[in-house]
């Protein structure tokens, strides 16, 4: 409309203000009086965008104070298709301005391609709607999977399987540790906020959680700074996944359920809010919704986008208190395969594991926590494993073979020389060793070999970084009944959750059992009204039948009045 006006030419707001047609518009120089002209040469667009650094600020007829705080930018970021286009022009524009690069770091994102690897294509048909991923799955989560499934520099290969596990795993596991936390604090009227516990006197599993979480600040930061945001958010899920929920929570769940308040509940609420704070502010760059719910909830404040990320306290990071823990899990975790290889329910209590007596002196104090994971009855630190395993080392032809060639068979004879538990012990923890295959000295990595570890009559094993769980897998009568206790508990309580039942309710438990059931709930009466807040156990019939333990049984439950 202004270049109607001014325009010496009759024209109209039709006009196309391209070349060649607005080179023939002239207007009248304000200050000569004499028409104008536009001038011929057209610059190339990518200069605008390689001036943006100078021209976001109006430099040099703005900010020229303040500019050196300005530039150079700490980062730039483009698809990897643009950057001949800008960041080249920024490169050039300001190396002849200003003699300097405009950006310190350079982050080039890549294409996003189909689940098989093949670029996105309408006419292939393998496309996926951006749209229809953010509202199945949400912004957080989408965000979070495509950072997690490769680095942004390298291809990634959008796999809607992976971005479901996403939702699952970490935001699923984040919100049920919220909702836990909230849940208990909310019962006990307690504002987690304001308690004060100090470091020291906190329970271990307390010590080693905010160990491992102010590990995790120093580590995300690292990650953070050189823009390397996969191993950010690989290590975030695994703290929240593996530590916070898989054990911390898990392990102190009952202290959250204890009535009344002391030092012990004060410190699991202290430390569950800490953590739940610093890691809603350490996602909040990636995932704005979910921390902003989080923080804003737990804090009373408008936002966490104002909020600064957490700052490590280094002196709460404690290697020995995190090394034996970690020996704890793994222990753990070896006892738990063993059950599942098994067959054995977690619910069968067991007499005995078995573990490397060099661990005694740094963990038999946690005996009593193995024993509660494992459900063993007893922790035995031996320190002769070898009584009750046997250790046989083949090569890993598939994978030696095409290495070592015409020395395999070499290496076969050499295997059956050596003492094989020494030998693992040291591909655990160097990761290869040197062997003498035919008079030359050949580097044998930990995968070229193929350890078979078969346990003794009545007892199973499992390693793992050589470290060793033994299970006695032998059943008594004794454990037996036990075992059918604990699964007339499993089921009675879900029955409770089906009959949607408050967890304070008491109950009358109706049974319809053979004799082995009925003599094991006899045995273990008081355990499973305890357990249930049951105040009765009574026969009858005609009930809902379950599979307990090889025995068809009966069971119903009713609440009783107050």
């Amino acid at each position: 409309a202004e270049l109607v006006e001014r325009a010496i030419e009759d024209i109209d707001e039709s006009i196309d203000m391209h070349r060649p047609f607005v080179d023939d518009v002239h207007i009248t120089c304000p200050v000569c009086g004499k028409p104008m002209n536009r001038i011929p040469e057209v610059i190339d667009c990518w200069f605008d965008s390689g001036a943006m650094p100078f021209a976001q600020w109006h430099y040099p007829f703005e900010h020229e104070d303040d500019f050196d705080q300005l530039f150079p930018a700490d980062f730039i970021c483009e698809g990897i298709d643009q950057t001949r286009g800008w960041f080249y022009s920024l490169m050039a524009i300001s190396t002849f301005v200003m003699g300097q690069s405009p950006y310190k770091n350079v982050l080039v994102n890549d294409l996003i391609l189909d689940a098989k690897g093949k670029k996105m294509s309408k006419h292939v048909g393998n496309t996926v709607d951006p749209f229809e991923m953010l509202d199945k799955y949400g912004a957080d989560a989408t965000r979070w999977y495509l950072l997690s499934v490769s680095p942004a520099w390298s291809p990634t290969k959008f796999d809607e399987d992976g971005l479901k596990e996403v939702v699952s795993k970490f935001f699923g596991t984040l919100r049920n540790v919220y909702n836990f936390f909230v849940l208990y604090a909310n019962m006990d009227e307690i504002d987690a906020a304001a308690l004060s516990v100090p470091y020291a006197e906190r329970p271990e599993l307390d010590r080693w959680i905010l160990s491992k979480y102010n590990q995790l600040i120093l580590d995300v930061t690292d990650y953070m700074d050189h823009y390397d945001h996969m191993k950010t958010v690989h290590a975030i899920s695994d703290f929240v996944n593996e530590d916070l929920s898989n054990w911390y929570i898990r392990r102190a769940r009952r202290r959250f359920y204890t009535s009344g308040m002391d030092a012990d509940k004060e410190s699991v609420y202290a430390t569950t809010y800490e953590i739940l704070n610093g890691v809603s502010r350490m996602i909040a760059p990636i995932a704005p919704f979910l921390s902003d719910e989080i923080y804003t909830k737990l804090t009373g404040e408008d936002t966490v986008h104002t909020a600064y990320m957490p700052e490590a306290d280094e002196s709460l990071i404690d290697k020995n208190v995190e090394e034996r823990m970690d020996l704890v899990r793994a222990i753990c975790n070896l006892g738990r395969g063993i059950r599942e290889k098994e067959s054995i329910k977690v619910r069968q209590p067991l007499s005995e594991i078995l573990v490397d007596g060099s661990y005694q002196s740094l963990i038999e104090d946690l005996s009593p926590l193995i024993m509660e994971e494992l459900n063993v009855r007893k922790v035995v630190f031996a320190d002769e494993l070898d009584e009750y395993m046997n250790f046989s080392l083949k090569p890993n032809f598939k994978v030696a073979g095409p290495v070592l060639g015409k020395n395999i068979k070499a290496f076969g004879a050499a295997l059956a020389k050596e003492d094989a538990k020494t030998l693992v012990g040291k591909l655990e923890s160097e990761g290869s060793v040197l062997m003498d295959l035919n008079g030359e000295e050949v580097s044998i990595e930990k995968d070229f070999v193929d350890v078979r570890i078969n346990a003794k009559e009545g007892f199973a094993v499992a390693m793992e970084n050589n470290i060793f769980a033994i299970l006695d897998t032998t059943i008594t009568e004794d454990l037996a009944n036990e075992g059918i206790a604990r699964e007339v508990i499993s089921k009675v309580q879900q029955m409770r959750k089906q009959k949607d039942l408050d967890m304070m309710d008491r109950i009358r438990i109706f049974l319809g059992a053979d004799e082995a059931v009925t003599e094991a709930v006899r045995i273990h009466g008081d355990y499973i009204r305890n357990e249930t807040l049951a105040v009765a156990i009574e026969t009858a019939e005609d009930l809902k039948q379950f599979d307990i333990n090889g025995h068809k049984t009966g069971i119903d439950i009713e609440r009783v009045e107050a």
